[in-house]
């Protein structure tokens, strides 16, 4: 697809206006302190990975509702003292794979720590974590944008969510990472979730989204026919009764309105081709970023962004952060 969006000039200035619940920090402060009276119970079982430069750990800690979120931690074999740590989200579809998949950040001298998507993981990577009934059994498009869209409080990103931040708290509870040098990273979904886990946790000191899902949902839906937003445009198709409270709910888990209470430190990439996550939407979450932020924007570029160039301005963001 060729350029679809708006200009780059007309982008770097977009700031739409926000729909944002009079309750957004209320809902999220009883559903991370509902969390939060589940144990973190985090575990770090070693792993024979055949990674001989790298310790790795299978990681095992309590998410939303107590329930088990699987993930892995991989360490630099030779370090001296705790370490940053990159807490990671996986796209859309994907799973926590094999630790061989995760290779750059504990190469690169960090601990990483790689969260798996609960119910996810069978489109790409697979994964090992299940969503438990009875959250988000309610009729919806396949996929998972639209599960448990009824209410915010059945909504499937709740639970992710709510994941991500003890994702975070997991991190910070091992002795080889440094609590006050967390980074939250991830692409298209990941980034989204990353997003929302600098919002919900304004302490992490960079935060690094990849081309960002779950953001601005309502102008996705309206301009791309795309997956993933396509789930959602075609449960409106279905339900046309309940496109307003549809929007309602996910105003709660829109990257916008984290996105105002995000303080870290920002490196956010964008491509102007992308028809799945459309570049206006990026921009939305980026421009009402709260913190210190910049933005590399890939012309030519479609889903995949900037590929291993953003990656090389990721590793210098890191290092210019951490060294």
């Amino acid at each position: 697809m060729a350029l679809f969006d708006m200009p780059l000039d007309q982008l770097e200035s977009y700031l739409p206006a926000r729909d944002e619940p009079t309750d957004f920090d209320a809902f999220w402060a009883a559903t991370l302190a509902e969390t939060r009276r589940h144990p973190l119970n985090a575990q770090f079982t070693p792993y024979a990975s055949g990674l001989h430069a790298l310790e790795v750990c299978d990681v095992r800690f309590h998410g939303y509702g107590g329930q088990a979120v699987h993930g892995w931690l991989l360490l630099p074999r030779r370090r001296e003292g705790p370490l940053p740590c990159v807490v990671e989200y996986i796209g859309y579809g994907g799973g926590r794979g094999f630790p061989s998949d995760w290779l750059l950040w504990a190469s690169a001298g960090y601990a990483h720590l790689v969260m798996d998507t609960r119910g996810q993981g069978s489109a790409w990577l697979h994964g090992d974590t299940p969503d438990p009934e009875p959250e988000g059994s309610n009729p919806h498009f396949p996929g998972f944008l639209t599960r448990g869209i009824a209410s915010p409080q059945s909504y499937y990103y709740r639970r992710v969510f709510s994941d991500a931040v003890r994702a975070i708290e997991a991190a910070r509870s091992h002795p080889a990472v440094d609590p006050a040098r967390i980074a939250v990273t991830g692409g298209s979904q990941g980034g989204g979730i990353a997003i929302a886990a600098a919002g919900l946790v304004p302490d992490v000191q960079l935060l690094m989204p990849d081309v960002p899902f779950l953001c601005h949902y309502r102008r996705a839906s309206e301009i791309t026919d795309a997956h993933p937003y396509q789930e959602l445009a075609r449960y409106c198709v279905t339900h046309r009764d309940k496109v307003e409270a549809i929007f309602a709910t996910l105003a709660y888990f829109d990257g916008v309105n984290f996105a105002t209470r995000g303080r870290a430190s920002a490196l956010f990439s964008v491509a102007l081709m992308d028809e799945i996550c459309p570049p206006s939407t990026v921009y939305a979450a980026y421009n009402h970023y709260s913190g210190p932020k910049e933005i590399r924007s890939w012309r030519y570029n479609h889903h995949e962004g900037g590929g291993t160039y953003q990656v090389q301005a990721k590793l210098a963001f890191a290092h210019r952060h951490w060294e």
